[in-house]
């Protein structure tokens, strides 16, 4: 061999081949995802209801929305922590349990300072376990597994808008807004069940060798790094525009065509098929492209463009409903590229970074509620579009400015 083919860069070998898929753990996560997720989003078809039964305004019963969003995060980022300290399972097992509790009370709430104190202790539970679950599936899978791993985890919180919205409207027409949360306690439940059969009864170690801490400062402050706080603000704004949609198009429908509630399920449904297909196939975008930021940004910048016409042109219902799938449809594809990207950490981290995206993810269902409302009460739906385009174009801009890795 010569000096110059010992200088020539030696061919990659071939990659080793994929750990199994762990189907059982992300059947359960996402029938939790499902049971989690419901326990917020069925509201929507139900706003007026409960304004009128509980004596307030509408705006004051969206504002659920944000004091849920509130909770959600603040928990979602100690829970990730923790578990990252003590192990995953009493997080994921837990915390179905105890949202089942807090939705019986939601369902039991005679006022609306007491429905919106159980309301907010709900949303701590679903906080406690959405990080928690998102970094348990993508431990047990390689990188180039984790777009369709967790794309079938965020799976559940599609399918809690294709199945679940619109079958808690079907139902709510019988049973009315409380009977929902009971039934979505009982989901909660069963969940929880499904978590402690699938999971394993690890504790983690809460020092290292000598009593040193578990993750060295280096690795903390990965978590904080500046390309972690840019992702974390693009998933703000994706929520925003996913949340402006998911909180209010049912309420849109109702007030911009004057039909009745019975008659959302099919437009909802519809709405919904547009996530849940974008989340399958954002699953396997993420996971054969080179550049996931570059796959995020152009998928949420074609929501945006789709939001402009959502809101912007009523045509009629169908002619809404297929513009509600197109924007669904975008911004679901986007997502799965940006949390396989947020899951590539250490793995003595990574439930502190998820925990940080579900943090993230609340601030944004938080600035959907508050600015949705805002924007309903001063413009009306017409603000939404334009509100929708300029977040998916600022989400777009900084997660292309993040550097890969």
């Amino acid at each position: 061999m010569t000096i110059h083919d010992a200088a020539r860069p030696v061919a990659p070998g071939p990659l080793p081949p994929p750990l199994p898929m762990p189907w059982a753990l992300i059947g359960a996560s996402c029938l939790a995802t499902f049971a989690i997720t419901a326990s917020g989003v069925t509201r929507a078809p139900f706003l007026i209801d409960m304004a009128r039964d509980l004596d307030v305004g509408l705006a004051v019963i969206a504002n659920l929305f944000g004091l849920t969003s509130v909770a959600w995060g603040l928990a979602s980022f100690g829970a990730g922590v923790g578990s990252d300290r003590l192990g995953r399972r009493p997080f994921l097992v837990g915390a179905p349990v105890a949202l089942a509790l807090a939705l019986i009370g939601v369902a039991n709430g005679q006022s609306f300072l007491a429905v919106a104190s159980w309301a907010t202790l709900a949303g701590g539970c679903s906080g406690l376990f959405t990080g928690v679950s998102l970094a348990e599936v993508a431990g047990r899978v390689a990188d180039r597994q984790r777009g369709r791993a967790l794309g079938w985890i965020m799976a559940g919180q599609s399918l809690t808008l294709l199945v679940g919205v619109p079958l808690a409207a079907w139902i709510g027409a019988g049973i009315g807004w409380r009977g929902v949360n009971l039934c979505v306690a009982a989901l909660a439940v069963i969940s929880a069940l499904a978590m402690f059969a699938t999971t394993a009864s690890v504790v983690r170690k809460t020092a290292g060798p000598g009593g040193a801490a578990p993750a060295s400062p280096p690795l903390l402050r990965t978590a904080f790094s500046a390309t972690v706080v840019r992702l974390l603000c693009s998933v703000i704004a994706e929520r925003v525009c996913f949340g402006l949609a998911a909180v209010y198009y049912a309420t849109f429908l109702l007030q911009t065509y004057d039909i009745g509630l019975a008659a959302l399920a099919l437009p909802l449904a519809i709405f919904a098929a547009g996530n849940i297909l974008g989340t399958i196939l954002g699953g396997q975008l993420g996971d054969r492209v080179k550049n996931r930021m570059l796959a995020f940004a152009l998928a949420l910048l074609a929501s945006g463009a789709v939001g402009l016409l959502l809101f912007g042109w009523q045509a009629g219902v169908w002619v809404s409903a297929g513009f509600g799938f197109a924007f669904m449809f975008f911004t679901a594809l986007s997502r799965p590229s940006l949390m396989a990207a947020l899951a590539n950490v250490p793995a003595e981290i990574r439930g502190t970074v998820m925990g940080l995206n579900s943090t993230a993810a609340s601030v944004g269902w938080l600035g959907a509620a508050a600015l949705g409302g805002w924007v309903l009460a001063t413009v009306g739906f017409a603000g939404f579009g334009p509100l929708a385009a300029v977040l998916a174009l600022i989400g777009a801009a900084l997660a292309l400015s993040a550097p890969r890795r």
